[in-house]
């Protein structure tokens, strides 16, 4: 185990050095944990930690095809080992073969998908770190291969830490600007609910493309990140007076902006569902949100950093939050800290100067 971590965390030295991008980044882990644990095929995510929806995968070796099928899983199906579940869960590590004490079709996910694909074991990791979930790790085997063991979940347990810290240091560093030929309108999207597209406007075009572009997605294929808003739309409970919507994500497009995208159901004539999906650009709120997480602010330090951004004195605060301005001053160093600046001003530029209100 020791030498599976020693491996990863020469991976983190390269990945700052050599300036690696996520999806870089997330390629590197998969071929490093091949060298400890065999595995036939292996697919890391990203996600936005407030929804837990995916932002974008890298994949390998025939994945490709079948994500549509296990997203479907994810989200409009019961079935163990869920994302959601493991990302609560004291050990965020799991595998099919352990949680179904060996008898893999009682899952419906084996049975219909990974079975048929010629996949036979499959372990997942909710990649979790200082309180939050910063992407997914799964990894198959074939049906001719034997089952993944406790010792080798407890491997990927050990390294669970790492690999989501350098995910969420990718979420805490700001664009370098928008791009010249991002649209300034949203983009509008209607899917039926096949997710097929029915049609959408230039800006939403721009969105897919782009985000192809980031995935390495063939053009026509449905970027994760619209699939994953879509799936959980039709998931979830549309009653009057049900839960708020969790179809909503946030994602730093590198070299770009912030977007959310958000997808709704529209309900027609003869009771045909449709999905509306939107791309917009994120507004200062919902990147203070993202930011703040990934510099592992805690709740009083978000607190300060919000009162500190409409313009308030150390005695303000203090008056504000009934404590003394020496505390302020020790809260104020330890955010300077997590992220990284040196003053009020630049910390208001980090933290609130990227999003469109």
């Amino acid at each position: 185990m020791s030498e599976v971590l020693k491996g990863l965390r020469t991976l983190e030295i390269n990945r700052q050095e050599m300036r690696m991008t996520s999806p870089q980044y997330r390629e590197a882990v998969i071929s490093k944990l091949r060298q400890y644990i065999p595995f036939t095929a292996a697919c890391c995510t990203t996600v936005d930690p407030h929804t837990l929806l995916s932002t974008g995968a890298i994949t390998e070796r025939g994945l490709e095809d079948l994500h549509p099928q296990l997203f479907e899983y994810e989200y409009l199906h019961e079935d163990y080992m869920k994302y959601e579940q493991l990302a609560a869960a004291a050990v965020p590590v799991a595998c099919l073969s352990g949680v179904t004490e060996g008898q893999p079709g009682r899952s419906e996910r084996y049975r219909n998908v990974l079975q048929p694909a010629g996949l036979g074991d499959e372990l997942r990791a909710a990649l979790v770190e200082g309180g939050g979930c910063w992407g997914f790790l799964t990894l198959f085997r074939s049906q001719h291969e034997p089952p993944f063991q406790e010792h080798e979940c407890a491997v990927i347990s050990s390294v669970v830490p790492l690999i989501a810290g350098a995910l969420r240091s990718y979420a805490s560093e700001p664009p370098l600007g928008r791009m010249d030929t991002a649209p300034e309108d949203s983009g509008i999207m209607i899917l039926t609910d096949q997710l097929l597209p029915v049609s959408a406007n230039s800006a939403a075009q721009y969105w897919l493309n782009r985000l192809q572009q980031l995935e390495r997605l063939d053009h026509g294929v449905l970027p994760r990140p619209v699939n994953a808003v879509c799936l959980q739309a039709l998931g979830e409970n549309t009653e009057p007076g049900g839960l708020p919507s969790k179809a909503k994500l946030c994602l730093r497009v590198e070299d770009g902006a912030y977007l959310t995208v958000t997808a709704s159901r529209l309900e027609g004539s003869g009771k045909k569902t449709e999905l509306a999906v939107a791309f917009v650009y994120a507004k200062s709120s919902e990147i203070f949100r993202l930011l703040a997480d990934a510099c592992q602010l805690t709740a009083r330090e978000k607190q300060l950093a919000e009162m500190l951004s409409r313009g308030l004195s150390t005695k303000e605060l203090a008056e504000s939050l009934h404590i003394s301005a020496y505390t302020v001053q020790d809260h104020l160093k330890s955010i300077f800290s997590k992220t990284g600046v040196s003053s009020r001003r630049a910390l208001i530029s980090k933290l609130f100067s990227q999003g469109m209100e």
